[in-house]
C-alpha cells in the first residue's frame, strides 16, 4: 500500500506542477477513447494505459488455427491451447496456477459482451474478426469483474469492405480442412454481409479430434450522415473430445499421442453457441458521441468428466472382477459425471461521451442478467473406493442425478472518465466503476431428513458492492515520445460454492463461509511510447514496467485442487505478486522488409500461500503432506518469453514470414519441485497474392509451424502423487504433448 501512495503522490505532483501553467485557450481537443462497446476509438495517443491493437487484416493474413497464434506478437499475454480452437487467455502470469476451468483474470469481451463462456475458455471464428484491443493491468475500472489483469475486445467484421464474395478452402496435417464463403453488399444506406465457415480435423492425439461451424454476419443501417445502427448474429456449433494428455514425462515420451489411454479430467464437448447483438451510435460532433448496446448470447454444452472411482454392478460387485480392472482411471471412455449445462447472458450498455478543449468525459451504463442451468447425471455404476460397499463408501447408480440446480448474477454498474489536458503536454486521466452484483443459487434435488438436520440448504444468495478505479497520466516528451502511467483495480466475486461450501452441497464437507469478500488486484504501471528509427528503418515501440499486487485471492485452506485432513474452507488468504517488463517494436508491415519483436520479463510469485495439502500415496486413504509456497514462483509463468516475426515482399505477389517463439523454463507445480526446460520454435509462410483486370484477387499461402519439430509440452500441470507410489515428482504431471512439426496450405478467391 505505501508503493502505491507513493506512486500516486508522485503522478499527482506532476499534474500538479504542470498545471500551473496551463493556458486556458491554447490547449488541444481532449477526446476520451475508451469503451466497453466498440472499436472506433483506436487511438493510444494520450493514453494513460498499456494498449495493443491487432487489425483484422493482419489476423487474416497470419492464417492462424486459434487466438494464440495471433495473440503471441503481444508482450505480457500468455495462454492455454487445447484441442480445437479453445484457449484460455491470460496477461502478465496472473491465474496462470489454476487450470480447472475457472475464470481467467481476464475480461474477453466480443462486440461490447463480457463472454463468460464454460471452462473459462473463449472460442472465436478467427475469419469474423475485425480487430483485437489488449488493455493490460487491473481494467474492472471499464469492464467490471474478472479484468483482474487486463481485457481482451474483440470486434467482429463489419462494414462496406465485406461487399462482395469470397470463397476458401484450407488443408493441413492430421486431416485437417476449413472451408468459408462469405457475401455481402453495400447499397445505398444498408451495408450488410453473412459468413459461414466449418472446420474439421482428427487431431495429433488419440480421440483428439475437433469440429466447428460457425454462421454469422451484421447488417448495418445508416440512419444519416450522423448515426447507424447495427445488428449482429452468431449461431456456432463446436465438439471436440480428448486433449491428449498423459501421465508422467516417461509416459509423455513413449506415447506422445495418449494412445494407452491417458485420462483428461473432461472429455466429449459438445457446445452450441447463439450471438445476437444491436448496436446504435450517434455522433454530436465536436468529440460528443453515444452508443447503445444490448445483446442476448446463449450458451448449451454437454461434456464428460471425473475419470475417478471404480466400475460396479447395480448389485455392487466390482464390474470386471478387480479392482485393478474396474478402475476407471485406467479405462478409456469410463467417465462419471455427464453435465448439461444451459448458461444465458442478457443485457444493456449505453456510454455518452463529449469531447472538448482542455476536459474530455465519458459516462457509462452496464445492466448484465446471467443465468447457468446445470443438470449433471451419473454415467456409470461406481464407487469412490475399491473396497466393500458401506455407508462411507456408497454404490451410486448410472443416471442418478446429483446436480440439478440454477445459479443467477444480476450486475448493475456505473461507471464514467475524465480526461484533463493540464498542459500541452500533460494529460491527466481519472475512471472509476460502481457495480452492484447480486448472485443466487438453487438446487432442486430435495434434502434429506439427516441433511436438513446437519443444516444443508438448497439456496443461497449474495450481495456485493465493488468499486474499481484508475487514475493515471500521460505526458508528451515530444510528437514522438511520450510516457504513461497508472495505478488500477481488478476485482472478482467469490461465487456461490466458495460462500456457501457444503451448506448447498449435500455430500461436500467443506465449510460455509458467507463473509468472504471479492478478490482485488492492483496494478502499478510505468512506460515509453515512442517512434524513433533505427538503420533508417521507422520504429514503434512501446515498453512498460509493472507490478499487480493480490493479497486477498480466495484460496481453500486445503489449497488448490487438494484434499486435506482437517475441514475445508474457502477463505481470503492467498497472495501473489506478479511484476516484469514488456518490450514492443514493430516496424511498417508496408516495406519490403518488415519486422516486430515482443519480450516479456516475468516475476510472478506467492506472497502468502502458507496452506497447501498435497496427496501422497495409496489412491483412496490419500494422506496429505502440507507444504508452504509463500514465495514460490507461480507455475507455468517462464522468466523470459520473446516473439520475433520477419516479413519479406520479394514482389507484389509474392511474400515470405518467419516468426521465432522462444521461452525460459518455468515450474510445473505450486510446490516448485518439477521443472521444465524452456523452447524454442520457429514457423515459416510464403504467400501469394494475385489480382485481375476483372477486379478478381487470388491469395494462396503455405505456412508451417515448429519447422524443426521440436518436442516440447503445450500443457503440462501437477498437484499430488498422481500415481499412488508416494513419491511425488515429473512421473506425477499432467501432460499435453505439442503435435510437432504441422503445415497448413490454403486457397482464397475473392470477387
Amino acid at each position: 500500500m505505501k508503493g502505491k501512495r507513493v506512486f500516486a503522490l508522485s503522478m499527482i505532483t506532476l499534474a500538479v506542477s504542470q498545471a500551473v501553467y496551463a493556458e486556458v485557450g491554447m490547449l488541444p481537443e481532449v477526446n476520451v477513447t475508451s469503451t466497453t462497446i466498440d472499436d472506433r476509438f483506436d487511438s493510444k495517443r494520450g493514453e494513460a494505459s498499456n494498449i495493443n491493437i491487432i487489425s483484422g487484416k493482419k489476423v487474416d493474413e497470419e492464417h492462424g488455427k486459434n487466438l494464440v497464434e495471433i495473440l503471441e506478437s503481444i508482450p505480457g499475454v500468455t495462454a492455454e491451447v487445447q484441442s480445437g480452437d479453445s484457449v484460455k487467455i491470460m496477461l502478465r502470469g496472473v491465474e496462470a496456477q489454476r487450470y480447472m476451468g475457472e475464470k481467467p483474470g481476464v475480461a474477453i469481451v466480443i462486440d461490447g459482451v463480457p463472454v463468460q463462456e464454460r471452462t473459462g475458455r473463449v472460442n472465436i471464428d478467427l475469419d469474423n474478426i475485425e480487430s483485437i484491443k489488449v488493455i493490460k493491468g487491473g481494467a474492472s475500472y471499464l469492464f467490471g469483474e474478472d479484468a483482474l489483469s487486463g481485457a481482451v475486445i474483440i470486434t467482429t467484421k463489419r462494414g462496406a469492405k465485406m461487399a462482395g464474395v469470397t470463397a476458401s478452402a484450407e488443408a493441413g496435417s492430421f486431416n485437417y480442412h476449413k472451408e468459408l464463403l462469405r457475401a455481402g453488399f453495400s447499397k445505398g444506406d444498408w451495408v450488410g454481409h453473412v459468413q459461414a465457415t466449418k472446420r474439421e480435423t482428427d487431431g495429433y492425439h488419440d480421440q483428439g479430434g475437433s469440429f466447428s461451424e460457425y454462421l454469422n454476419g451484421k447488417l448495418q443501417y445508416l440512419i444519416d450522415e450522423t448515426s447507424d445502427i447495427a445488428f449482429g448474429f452468431e449461431n456456432s456449433s463446436r465438439a471436440k473430445d480428448s486433449h491428449g494428455t498423459v501421465k508422467g514425462v516417461t509416459a509423455a515420451a513413449l506415447d506422445p499421442q495418449s494412445f494407452s489411454g491417458g485420462k483428461d479430467y473432461a472429455r466429449m464437448y459438445d457446445v452450441n453457441l447463439d450471438k445476437f447483438n444491436v448496436t446504435y451510435a450517434k455522433d454530436f460532433g465536436v468529440g460528443g458521441n453515444l452508443l447503445v448496446n444490448t445483446y442476448v448470447f446463449k450458451d448449451h454444452t454437454f461434456s464428460w468428466s471425473n475419470p475417478n472411482g471404480f466400475l460396479r454392478t447395480a448389485g455392487g460387485a466390482l464390474l470386471n472382477g478387480t479392482a485393478a480392472a474396474s478402475d476407471m482411471s485406467t479405462i478409456n471412455d469410463a467417465y462419471v459425471n455427464g453435465g448439461d449445462t444451459k448458461q444465458e447472458q442478457k443485457g444493456l450498455k449505453a456510454e455518452w461521451r463529449k469531447g472538448g478543449e482542455q476536459v474530455g468525459l465519458m459516462a457509462g451504463l452496464d445492466l448484465q442478467s446471467f443465468s447457468d442451468r446445470a443438470l449433471t447425471k451419473n454415467l456409470v455404476t461406481y464407487s469412490a473406493r475399491s473396497t466393500g460397499i458401506n455407508a462411507f463408501n456408497p454404490l451410486n447408480l448410472a443416471g442418478a442425478t446429483t446436480v440439478d440446480s440454477f445459479s443467477t448474477s444480476d450486475t448493475k454498474a456505473l461507471y464514467g472518465e475524465f480526461k484533463w489536458q493540464a498542459t500541452a503536454p500533460l494529460t491527466i486521466t481519472l475512471n472509476a466503476r460502481h457495480d452492484n452484483i447480486d448472485t443466487g443459487y438453487e438446487s432442486f434435488i430435495p434434502l434429506t431428513a439427516a441433511q436438513i438436520t446437519a443444516g444443508k440448504t438448497n439456496t443461497g444468495q449474495k450481495s456485493f458492492n465493488v468499486w474499481s478505479e484508475r487514475a493515471g497520466l500521460n505526458y508528451a516528451l515530444s510528437a514522438e515520445r511520450e510516457i504513461y502511467a497508472n495505478i488500477s483495480s481488478g476485482f472478482r466475486v467469490p461465487t456461490i460454492s466458495q460462500l456457501y461450501g457444503s451448506t448447498v452441497t449435500p455430500t461436500g464437507t467443506v465449510l460455509a463461509n458467507p463473509n468472504l469478500t471479492p478478490e482485488k488486484s492492483w496494478n502499478q504501471e510505468i512506460g515509453l511510447r515512442a517512434k524513433s528509427e533505427l538503420f533508417d528503418v521507422a520504429l514503434d515501440m512501446d515498453m512498460a514496467y509493472f507490478q499487480i499486487d493480490r493479497k486477498d485471492f480466495i484460496l481453500n485452506t486445503g489449497g488448490q485442487y487438494q484434499t486435506d485432513p482437517v475441514t475445508e474452507q474457502y477463505q481470503n488468504i492467498g497472495g501473489v505478486r506478479n511484476r516484469g517488463v514488456e518490450l514492443g517494436v514493430k516496424t511498417d508491415s508496408k516495406l519490403a522488409w518488415s519486422g516486430d519483436l515482443a519480450y516479456t520479463y516475468l516475476d510472478a510469485k506467492f506472497t502468502k500461500n502458507d496452506s497447501y495439502w498435497m496427496s501422497m500415496g495409496v489412491r483412496g486413504s490419500l494422506p496429505s503432506v502440507l507444504y508452504n509456497n509463500t514465495g514460490n514462483v507461480v507455475p507455468r509463468t517462464p522468466t523470459h518469453k520473446a516473439n520475433l516475426s520477419t516479413r519479406y515482399r520479394y514482389s507484389p505477389a509474392w511474400s515470405f514470414s518467419a516468426e521465432m517463439n522462444a521461452q525460459s523454463g518455468m515450474f510445473a507445480d505450486e510446490v516448485n519441485l518439477v521443472w521444465i526446460g524452456g523452447r524454442t520454435l520457429f514457423n515459416a509462410m510464403v504467400n501469394y497474392e494475385l489480382k485481375t483486370e476483372r477486379g478478381m484477387k487470388w491469395s494462396a499461402f503455405a505456412r508451417i509451424d515448429n519447422l524443426f519439430d521440436r518436442l516440447y509440452y503445450s500443457t503440462i500441470r501437477g498437484g499430488s502423487d498422481g500415481d499412488g507410489n508416494g513419491v511425488y515428482n515429473a512421473e506425477d504431471m499432467s501432460i499435453t504433448v505439442d503435435p510437432g512439426r504441422v503445415w497448413t496450405a490454403g486457397l482464397t478467391l475473392s470477387f
